[in-house]
């Protein structure tokens, strides 16, 4: 009997998978979807095991961040982390950036452990365990039953992902694993699938998803269609802009499709009422605070940003709050054909699962557009101002065309939302990527400006 055998039971005690710690302690904090880069890893806890198949464990963590428990519960300050680890008796050099490392300890003690989703032969299997619904331990396989996948088709990992990983499947299929687990079902799951039963053409379908009970229940991982030939806003954004071409009708039809999933969530989900922007203002004004704190560049900033968020408080309380997106930006759109197309429903994964699937102002969604048409005309030097000015003018008349109304006409509104979308750039930056921080900041020193 070999070394793995062991993998046969369905799943394994946590306890017995306590020597990965250290391998894994090591390896987390190196990955692109690891969220604490500016924190160290004080613990490190298996909360469950599950075998998938032999030689690939699924495997959810818990990365500790400090002794101070997290806000109303026992458990310290940290993260669970989603993980397909594959297990093997002999390293192989093509397993390369796969590799974790080599168990020194406990009943893996001389195993090679490695990320199984960068193992083609791993990732097929993954696909058959989701074409055909059922569990294993506490895992859930499930999907549409009007939607037959296809066996057979070659997986091949994205490189693009950065708080997920995501498989193509043939180019027929996209799984996305989701890293970062909280409790809940994931809006990447249940937002496309509400849209689809609306008959909103915008949003690929889910056609099977992974779930989990233990230690609690939450979304693992969700397959849709692949758009193949499509191009995401970012790129097609910055081809533009290298080319010198216009995008100004690019973005208007952009405006219209994002209004179509805007009202498609607002008969799929219950709509809110207006008025909520004293509240809305005092939790933007508390996001300031801590990432002055955290960014000390931002500090001279704040009074006026904060005048941003008072005027919120008294201004016009537009629309009702309904479902949105969360985290939309050029790069969360496709264009395929004459069609832009929207994804990627997760949300800020920074934020509180509970936050993400509650009803915010559509506005927020447009401002991070707006944001988004800033920093991709900001790629190049000259920076080029009146490019993004322009496509800041025709996706909001394409949404207006739309929605019936106009973003531009609510100032007060557009201007706090925006502020507080580039507060958030700028802590992200300074925390991932220091070399882009001068552009949040740049729309900082403007938004600043009272009235601006």
């Amino acid at each position: 009997m070999t070394k793995t055998a062991f993998l046969r039971p369905r799943s394994a005690p946590a306890e017995s998978l306590e020597s990965l710690a250290g391998l894994l302690r090591e390896w987390l904090p190196l990955q692109r979807w690891f969220a604490g880069k500016d924190r160290p890893v004080t613990d490190l806890g298996v909360l469950s095991t599950t075998e998938l198949f032999p030689g690939c464990l699924h495997v959810l963590v818990h990365a500790a961040h400090g002794g101070v428990p997290a806000p109303g519960g026992t458990t310290p300050a940290g993260d669970c982390y989603q993980l397909l680890l594959g297990v093997r008796e002999r390293p192989s050099p093509r397993l390369g950036k796969a590799l974790i490392g080599t168990v020194r300890d406990g009943l893996l003690a001389g195993l090679t452990v490695y990320d199984a989703l960068q193992d083609p032969r791993a990732a097929q299997l993954l696909l058959e365990r989701l074409r055909r619904p059922g569990t294993a331990g506490p895992l859930h396989f499930e999907g549409d039953p009007a939607q037959e996948i296809p066996s057979g088709l070659v997986p091949r990992l994205l490189n693009a992902e950065q708080s997920n990983s995501s498989l193509v499947y043939g180019d027929e299929y996209i799984l996305k694993v989701f890293r970062r687990i909280q409790p809940g079902v994931n809006p990447d799951l249940e937002v496309p699938g509400a849209l689809a039963r609306q008959g909103c053409h915008r949003v690929p379908a889910p056609v099977a998803w992974l779930r989990t009970t233990d230690p609690f229940k939450a979304t693992l991982g969700v397959l849709q269609p692949y758009l193949r030939n499509a191009a995401d806003g970012w790129t097609l954004a910055l081809d533009a802009l290298a080319s010198g071409d216009d995008f100004t009708a690019q973005a208007h039809a952009l405006g219209r499709a994002t209004a179509d999933v805007h009202l498609a969530l607002s008969s799929a989900f219950p709509v809110g009422a207006p008025g909520e922007n004293g509240r809305t203002a005092a939790a933007m004004t508390e996001r300031l605070t801590a990432a002055a704190h955290a960014v000390p560049a931002l500090q001279p900033y704040v009074p006026g940003l904060r005048s941003a968020f008072a005027a919120l408080a008294t201004c016009d309380a537009g629309p009702p709050a309904q479902r949105i997106h969360g985290d939309l930006h050029l790069g969360q759109v496709l264009r395929a054909g004459r069609e832009w197309f929207v994804i990627d429903f997760e949300g800020e994964p920074s934020r509180p699962l509970s936050e993400r699937r509650s009803a915010h102002s559509p506005v927020r969604d447009i401002a991070g557009m707006l944001r988004s048409f800033d920093y991709a005309a900001r790629q190049r030097r000259p920076w080029r101002p009146e490019w993004a000015r322009r496509c800041r003018e025709a996706y909001c008349a394409g949404y207006a065309a739309r929605a019936g109304w106009d973003p531009r006409k609510k100032h007060g509104l557009l201007r706090a939302y925006e502020t507080d979308r580039a507060v958030y750039e700028v802590l992200y930056e300074a925390r991932h990527r220091p070399d882009w921080l001068p552009v949040p900041m740049a729309a900082i020193e403007r938004l600043a400006v009272r009235g601006d």
